[in-house]
């Protein structure tokens, strides 16, 4: 097996961290500095890991209002942990990290679930990002539509 892309690597560091947030209730920052300390980093994947953290921590409850939406006849606190907190990275990702591509952080999404979660969670997260993506894309599409009539 190859040497993982940093960013993969980053984007565990950031679910590790949630996680811990999640679970222990810690400070944000104590939670952050200790899973970047658990091994060492360049200073370009440090940068992305506090950016990717920041932006799910800012946003969290954002983007479980937008999951909560697309569960078809499930409930939101029947989801499992990670599976939460990955999708809620993932859309953290997509929305407020601008150099990466939305594909990008689906596909990656996907494979850490693999990686961590159960053997539905990868199907799981890909049905819930695709349809953040279409809807996304949609919503650009109506104001590229609306700017062209104003």
């Amino acid at each position: 097996m190859g040497k993982e892309h940093p960013r993969r690597l980053g984007r565990k560091v950031v679910l590790e961290a949630l996680y811990a947030y999640e679970i222990s209730g810690e400070d944000r920052a104590k939670v952050l500095n200790d899973a970047i300390h658990r091994k060492s980093y360049d200073d370009k994947t440090k940068l992305f890991i506090v950016e990717l953290f920041d932006a799910a921590m800012d946003h969290k409850e954002w983007c479980e209002t937008e999951i909560k939406t697309r569960l078809n006849n499930w409930e939101f606190d029947r989801v499992a942990i990670l599976d939460r907190l990955l999708l809620v990275e993932a859309m953290s990702e997509i929305y407020f990290i601008e150099d990466v591509p939305p594909k990008v952080s689906i596909s990656e999404a996907i494979e850490i679930a693999k990686q961590y979660s159960t053997e539905e969670s990868p199907g799981f997260v890909n049905g819930v990002l695709d349809n953040v993506y279409k809807s996304m894309a949609k919503k650009a599409k109506e104001k590229i539509h609306d700017t062209k009539f104003d």
